[in-house]
């Protein structure tokens, strides 16, 4: 019998790119992993208010790496990550309020659409460098993403309920409880207890959490050598061929980066992007 889908959920503000980058992760490797993926619309200021953490671009050095960073996992993910123009006017004064009381509403109204709204946004102020704070620029996501004009206006106005504010600020609360300082924070579900992780880069630590092998920490394609636990397990006869799969990429299982396709398109890895 296959085993029931692992609950994780994703916090996250389209002000950060970071939290695309992770988004972008979890949204291919859901089905993979069978992982039962919830998306959780967060206001970042608010968690480094609570924290009392400050941005890295405050920092000169910390904003000199990220921006490098930003490239370098620009080409390695296949995610079109541009930096804003106006950095600082978009990303430390603009903010995202707005953006994520609208993703809040959306989750409340149409959560099957949350992915593809949330998607656009990031899009918007992260790739083609377009205003995220405006009602116009909202209506605009979200129509592009696949809402009617009257659904986009209903849940813009909903907006400004006392209903939206609290649901987001509870959201932000959740994730400072979990021990989040920044965003994105994956907490994963497991036998009863929760597990907090930071950042886009911990996916070879969720798998392991998962109790997944994946390239990378225990095998190197390149040299085709298995060291560590993984060739330990492989090397069982005792294995079903799915657990061998999931235990050994040269015994066919998915690995931590899948086959590049010839375009960009949501939800899958490309060679090529705007």
């Amino acid at each position: 019998m296959a085993s029931l889908p692992r609950k994780l959920e994703l916090f996250y503000d389209v002000l950060s790119p970071y939290s695309w980058l992770g988004f972008e992760i979890l949204c291919r490797y859901r089905n993979i992993w069978n992982i039962n993926l919830h998306l959780r619309p967060t206001y970042i200021a608010g968690i480094m208010r609570s924290s009392g953490n400050r941005p890295p671009a405050l920092i000169p050095q910390k904003g000199k790496y990220m921006f490098m960073d930003l490239q370098y996992l620009r080409e390695f993910y296949q995610v079109p990550i541009q930096a804003p123009k106006d950095f600082f006017s978009v990303i430390l004064e603009k903010g995202s309020l707005t953006a994520m009381r609208f993703l809040t509403a959306v989750n409340m109204e149409n959560p099957e659409i949350l992915e593809r709204v949330s998607r656009e946004l990031w899009m918007r102020v992260w790739s083609r460098d377009e205003d995220i704070t405006k009602p116009q620029s909202i209506l605009a996501a979200a129509e592009k993403a696949g809402l009617s004009e009257k659904q986009a206006k209903s849940l813009l106005e909903k907006c400004s309920s006392d209903q939206v504010k609290n649901i987001l600020k509870e959201t932000t609360d959740a994730a400072f409880n979990y021990g989040a300082f920044g965003l994105p924070i994956v907490v994963v579900h497991l036998d009863n207890k929760a597990h907090m992780l930071f950042g886009s880069d911990r996916m070879e630590l969720l798998a392991h959490l998962l109790g997944l092998c994946v390239e990378g920490a225990w095998f190197c394609p390149s040299r085709g050598t298995v060291a560590g636990p993984s060739a330990q397990l492989c090397e069982k006869q005792t294995l079903s061929p799915l657990e061998k799969k999931r235990c050994c990429p040269t015994l066919g299982a998915s690995p931590l980066i899948p086959t590049a396709s010839p375009s960009w398109n949501p939800g899958c890895w490309g060679s090529a992007f705007p």
